[in-house]
């Protein structure tokens, strides 16, 4: 009876996750707000529009959704994907700017790259852990 009382506990992923989507809100304000801020300070002001600005505010801020999104629900593999993604293609999106435009530098490079490639080596040992193998394993089924 005593068990019904008891609050659901987040795990450490879920409380990394949550920290990493406070990051990611506060990165989506500051691309909508002023010209000093981390987004002009991360991105090369010279390359930089307002539009631009707006818009990797909002993509970031769809990201910062699906990170608190997962730390609640680690348990839904559509979602637990979708984050993962998310990790995946801001990396991604971040290094193109970076090495091929010439609109980031390294070293904010190097922050965004720590905080993607822990929260995705992170996600795939907890998915692993979980009993969540990427594909079913052949010994397992049943005739």
């Amino acid at each position: 009876m005593a068990d019904t009382w008891k609050k659901p506990s987040v795990p450490a992923l879920g409380w990394w996750l949550m920290a990493v989507g406070t990051f990611r809100s506060a990165f989506t304000l500051s691309c909508f707000f002023g010209s000093a801020s981390l987004c002009s300070a991360t991105l090369s002001e010279t390359q930089i529009t307002s539009v631009h600005a707006r818009t990797t505010g909002v993509w970031t801020l769809l990201s910062c959704t699906l990170c608190f999104l997962c730390a609640f629900n680690l348990n839904s593999k559509p979602l637990y994907a979708a984050t993962f993604l998310s990790f995946v293609y801001a990396i991604s999106y971040l290094a193109i700017e970076c090495l091929v435009y010439h609109t980031m530098r390294a070293t904010s490079l190097s922050l965004f790259s720590f905080v993607a490639v822990t929260s995705m080596v992170w996600m795939l040992l907890h998915w692993n852990s979980n009993g969540h193998a990427p594909y079913p394993s052949r010994a397992t089924k049943q005739p």
